[in-house]
């Protein structure tokens, strides 16, 4: 299956060196470039690509504010890339929906893959900001609000097995191998769980699932 992907990126010569790397993967196909955050949001709505890979720091408006929108409409699924992992980039980003968060640094390799996996519906986070953002999120005293709670109690019991899998970092396939189902029977139970508690991405489910103490 083909992967279709917007770059969105202000930079000249690097939105080029992003297509070029993508190009050169037979089953990703660049089917739009943006210079700036409202340029993406007008592309992501008009083309509906799989994964919109967006720059943070843009004019007109910034990648976190240009997420949210792609985000919120459905358009696609987001991985920001940028040069800096500070936290208000990395914790706007995963706030606003984003699916995965990576370095610019990264080799082409691993960017490729990222893509893959957030299009396969898996979160995707650089290594070097995990640790952090788990121990600022995922604390055990971490207040979880009354009615977050009662929407996980509203989960079946194989949601709530499968949310506590998201929580552990697992992605589909692996979840699907521990709890016994098929792939696209998870797909189904992960779209259901973040419409259920409203999250707008995976990596927003796992931290809930950690706040909660939600154990596989």
């Amino acid at each position: 299956m083909t992967i279709r992907v917007v770059v969105a990126e202000d930079q000249g010569a690097v939105r080029a060196a992003l297509v070029m790397i993508l190009r050169a993967e037979p089953d990703l196909e660049v089917v739009g470039q943006a210079a700036d955050g409202e340029e993406a949001v007008r592309l992501a709505l008009e083309l509906r690509p799989d994964v919109v890979l967006m720059d943070v720091q843009m004019p007109r408006l910034d990648g976190v504010s240009a997420t949210r929108q792609v985000v919120a409409a459905g358009a696609a699924q987001v991985l920001v890339l940028t040069t800096f992992d500070l936290d208000e980039y990395v914790y706007g980003a995963l706030r606003a929906g984003a699916a995965g968060f990576l370095l610019k640094d990264l080799e082409a390799d691993a960017l490729v893959e990222g893509i893959r996996t957030v299009a396969r519906g898996d979160g995707m986070l650089a290594p070097s900001v995990t640790r952090r953002l788990i121990g600022t999120f995922a604390r055990p005293d971490r207040a979880v609000g009354p009615e977050v709670r009662a929407a996980v109690e509203g989960l079946t019991p194989r949601e709530r097995e499968v949310l506590a899998c998201i929580g552990a970092g697992l992605s589909n396939g692996e979840i699907a191998g521990r709890l016994e189902m098929a792939e696209a029977t998870t797909k189904t139970h992960v779209s259901r769980i973040l419409a259920k508690l409203r999250l707008r991405s995976r990596v927003q489910a796992a931290i809930l699932a950690q706040d909660l103490g939600l154990m596989i």
